[in-house]
């Protein structure tokens, strides 16, 4: 889908890659190193070609199961101890230096813990060099009869390439041959260093195929490093002052117009050998860093990246000069990587220098990882995040090979060892995390659109030129003959005449230039001879040419035929093209249309999120604000039942009180009726009769069994007052299971009541009243019932409520007790006796168990 913003115009045209272009893994190798000592302790073993395996060292810890942790890590390609470097060149680096010379682009570089092997495997050692210097010598194998005379092609400092005619690439030849600083040549002029001489064997040498002998080639090199996060070009001839000594003065990256990164003002130099670029390699090899440290004798303290530029450009159609066309000339690099060995600081014990140098090292090899890490990310879970290729300069340099076209290779080297056991479990992860990546196969390019075979056509038709001049007897064109002619030639004698009698000079120059005649004379008829012998084979030719003519004319009338059919064609696919163009051009309409449509659908989504969002965000509110007032609502229903409870504790704690001073009031009171009573009936003996009584026969109250030692007083007729439970009324008698069985004694009858234990809706629904039975014991010692009454009725809610309406205290007394004494300082008022006339059951709206109940419906 199009999205307006993503897309990049490119400065120049260029073309477009497909989206579905075939991309291939980073291919990840192991090599093994062999331990120093044999009886040093191995963390490494070599399964299979492809498989190795880590096992713990003894002085780690082990795992829960109380067993060492195994790893097995896969790779491309595995080599042992015994492999050499030229099974490694090999498998590894030959098809990166035949897709150079098929104009495609490649890396390789070689990665691992310090004292892992990686710069013996990339330089090696004399016999038994390593990947670069085999990596040069096939190259030169290959090209190296095709190659272009020197300064033919020059940099243009834009990392481009000009062309240059003969002329102007003499006189550079010319110029530089005369400048004193510039080195010669090892091939010729110099003798190659003696440590590079024997670094690879003549029955090592090898050669690719396929070269494309229509072309000329020529060979840039460039060696730059990595020092601390700034790049360094280890080639470049600065002045040499012994008195203020200038420190070399970093590079920076740039950006072609290709979109390829390059160091701007990197040396780069023409090489035309093998030996030439080995003297090239260790000039600069010679200014790299490298220190002394606690784990490698020389340990890199940088990156070193050595650059091999391969330059082609077709030849004419005859075969002889290069076309002086840029657009022709195709640049073709192959970069060889050391990356620096990453280290603990522990264990190297680095410090000042030593140990910033640690830290920037370490820094670049965690950024490569990351490269790595998103890119693995982006590849495989769709992403887009961004690559952070800036962070360092060996991750900025590489950046188009991950992002373009080319093959990216790396060897893991590993060192056995027990002591490197946790360092390299952390490279086997990022090896293993690096074969996910996917890199872009590269696209073979066209050289241009001559026909092949050009240069041994021509060298083809010269030599059966010289083959007939052969058979026909005439001379061959040898320089040999024709210098033997020139040297037949005799000397002229001296010519001074110094004696007019001198007979002798003149004769002696005259046989001399007789003698010179006459080899004129043989020269110039074998001359014409050779020349006849020429005309006649032209001739021949130009008979055979006169055949080829009369076929050239028939083929040259298919040709207007053809031409013809031609036109037609390109009339039609003009045609087509104008319709191609209006569809096109209806598309784009069409892609417009549907990207505003998009936008729209995506402003409108994003709206409906929003408001989806917002509506969600309302939701959520509403529900804290109902959990907050229902959290309210149940703390003030809580506040309120506290303190109605309080309130109803409060009251019967007042009713209780002033029942209790009533009822002292009653005894007082009944006291002293007693007593008066007793001493007014002295006279005439009667059965005295009970207070009440009639309140007793009521409620079926048992008498005394008690011997009296009152005689039986004549009954008499009291008024009779029936309870208030004795109606036709249903009640609700709830009898708490805490109170003491006394059968009838203190206990009321009341019909049509539904006794319970406790107080139910059910039952407060089927019924009008509501009685609680009460116990306990009064001042006296005796049990004391109370009879705590009320309505029952339906509240608005559909629950049943109880308003508490009397209160009836039932307990027994004999009359011949004896009456309690008063209290101090008491005496009878009127008061009193108004009291025991106004005495009657209190109506009350409050009870001892609770004064009010309410129930939900359910």
């Amino acid at each position: 889908m199009y999205r307006p913003g993503k897309c990049k115009t490119p400065r120049k045209p260029c073309i477009k890659k497909a989206s579905h272009a075939e991309k291939d893994p980073v291919g990840v190798y192991c090599r093994i190193r062999p331990l120093g000592a044999e009886n040093e302790e191995c963390c490494v073993e070599m399964i299979s070609n492809s498989t190795i395996q880590l096992h713990a060292p003894d002085g780690l810890k082990a795992n829960r199961n109380g067993e060492f942790k195994e790893t097995q890590y896969s790779f491309k390609k595995v080599f042992g101890i015994n492999t050499t470097q030229m099974e490694l060149f090999e498998e590894v680096a030959k098809p990166l230096v035949e897709d150079l010379i098929q104009c495609k682009n490649g890396l390789l570089f070689t990665y691992g813990v310090t004292g892992s092997g990686k710069t013996f495997t990339m330089t090696g050692s004399p016999g038994e060099g390593g990947l670069l210097p085999r990596s040069l010598d096939m190259l030169f194998n290959s090209i190296g009869p095709l190659q272009a005379k020197r300064f033919v092609f020059k940099p243009d400092d834009k990392n481009g390439i000009d062309i240059q005619n003969d002329i102007d690439a003499l006189l550079e030849r010319q110029k530089r041959d005369a400048q004193p600083t510039v080195p010669k040549t090892p091939s010729s002029r110099q003798k190659a260093d003696p440590e590079f001489a024997d670094m690879i064997s003549p029955q090592e040498a090898c050669k690719a195929e396929n070269v494309d002998e229509d072309c000329c080639y020529s060979i840039l090199v460039s060696y730059v490093e990595v020092y601390n996060n700034y790049i360094y070009d280890l080639l470049e001839d600065a002045p040499f002052d012994p008195i203020r000594p200038k420190a070399p003065q970093s590079k920076i990256l740039r950006e072609d117009q290709n979109h390829n990164m390059y160091v701007a003002g990197c040396t780069e130099v023409e090489v035309k050998s093998t030996e030439e670029a080995f003297e090239v390699f260790w000039k600069g090899q010679k200014k790299r860093r490298i220190a002394n440290t606690q784990l490698n004798r020389e340990s890199s303290r940088s990156h070193s990246v050595f650059t091999l530029k391969l330059i082609q450009a077709p030849l004419d159609a005859d075969g002889d000069h290069i076309l002086q066309d840029k657009n022709q000339v195709n640049v073709s690099q192959l970069c060889l990587v050391d990356l620096a060995g990453s280290e603990r600081t522990s264990r190297t014990r680095a410090e000042g220098s030593r140990l910033r140098e640690a830290g920037n090292i370490n820094q670049s090899l965690m950024t490569l990882r990351t490269c790595i890490e998103v890119l693995r990310e982006n590849q495989m879970c769709g992403t887009n995040k961004m690559v952070p290729y800036r962070d360092s300069k060996v991750t900025h340099l590489f950046k188009n090979y991950f992002d373009g076209e080319g093959k990216v290779k790396m060897i893991v080297c590993v060192n056995p060892k027990a002591d490197d056991y946790e360092e390299t479990m952390l490279v086997m992860r990022f090896a293993e995390m690096t074969q996910e990546v996917e890199v872009a196969r590269p696209v073979d390019r066209p050289i241009c659109g001559l026909a092949a075979g050009r240069r041994q056509k021509n060298q083809a038709f010269r030599d059966e030129l010289s083959r007939r001049l052969a058979d026909r007897g005439a001379p061959v064109d040898d320089p040999a003959l024709l210098n033997q002619l020139i040297e037949s030639f005799p000397p002229l004698p001296p010519c001074e005449l110094v004696d007019p009698g001198d007979d002798q000079t003149l004769p002696r120059l005259i046989e001399v230039l007789e003698r010179r005649h006459r080899i004129r004379q043989l020269m110039a008829e074998q001359f014409n001879k050779t020349a006849n012998m020429l005309n006649s084979v032209v001739q021949q030719f130009d008979g055979q040419l006169g055949v080829k003519e009369n076929l050239i004319q028939d083929q040259q009338s298919k040709l207007c035929e053809r031409d013809k059919v031609i036109t037609n064609q390109k009339t039609e696919i003009e045609r087509l093209e104008k319709k191609s163009k209006t569809l096109e051009y209806k598309i784009d309409i069409l892609q417009k249309t549907t990207n505003m449509y998009e936008n729209d659908k995506h402003s409108l989504e994003r709206e409906l999120e929003a408001r989806a969002q917002k509506l969600q965000q309302e939701l959520v509110e509403r529900r804290r604000m109902e959990q907050r007032m229902q959290g309210m609502v149940t703390d003030t229903k809580l506040k309120w039942e506290k303190e109605c409870e309080r309130r109803v504790n409060a009251k019967q704690l007042e009713m209780q009180n002033k029942l209790w001073v009533k009822d002292e009031k009653l005894k007082q009171l009944k006291a002293i009726v007693s007593e008066s009573s007793s001493s007014s009936s002295a006279d005439r003996p009667q059965k005295p009769e009970r207070p009440s009584r009639d309140r007793d026969r009521h409620y079926g109250q048992k008498r005394s069994a008690s011997p009296s030692p009152l005689p039986p007083a004549r009954e008499i007729n009291p008024v009779h007052r029936r309870s208030h439970s004795a109606g036709g009324e249903k009640w609700v008698d709830h009898k708490p299971s805490s109170n003491v069985d006394l059968g009838t004694v203190m206990q009321p009858i009341i019909p049509n009541a539904i006794q319970v234990s406790s107080p139910s809706e059910k039952a407060l629904s089927k019924c009008h009243k509501y009685v609680l039975r009460h116990q306990e014991l009064a001042s006296d010692g005796e049990i004391a019932t109370k009879l705590i009454k009320g309505n029952v009725f339906r509240t608005r809610s559909g629950g049943q409520a109880v308003e508490f309406t009397d209160v009836e205290m039932l307990r027994q007394e004999c009359p011949s007790a004896p009456s309690r004494k008063r209290r101090s300082g008491s005496a009878e008022t009127p008061d009193n006796v108004e009291d025991q006339e106004n005495w009657a059951p209190v109506a009350s709206t409050s009870s001892a168990v609770g004064h009010q109940k309410r129930r939900k419906p359910q």
